[in-house]
């Protein structure tokens, strides 16, 4: 149950942030970087990236992060920054460890 309060709270925090970023996929197509730079990005995580297409301008991800859990990711085109994350945990996996552990704040 603490598990899925804390993917609802991920989930919550990033829709609210993506729902304006959702109106910033509009990069233009000749500033856009390649899907492949995104895969590297991903990769370079420890992330399996499964896909990647074009959805509504942007850029949508779909694998498994370093602990298996599955993802879903919105980036930017030109700029590879995430606009929305959807991460479904398993047994392994949690919330904290999405969670920037030197800042201060949440």
């Amino acid at each position: 149950m603490n598990k899925i309060f804390h993917m609802l709270l991920i989930a919550s925090s990033l829709t609210s942030a993506a729902s304006f970023a959702s109106d910033s996929c509009n990069d233009p197509i000749d500033k856009w970087q390649p899907q492949e730079n995104l895969q590297k990005k991903l990769e370079i995580k420890g992330w399996k990236v499964n896909r990647i297409k074009i959805d509504d301008g942007c850029y949508e991800a779909k694998g498994l992060d370093t602990l298996g859990n599955r993802f879903e990711a919105i980036f930017l085109p030109a700029s590879l920054s995430i606009s929305k994350l959807e991460i479904e945990f398993n047994a392994q996996g949690s919330a904290e460890d999405y969670l920037d552990k030197n800042a201060n704040t949440y």
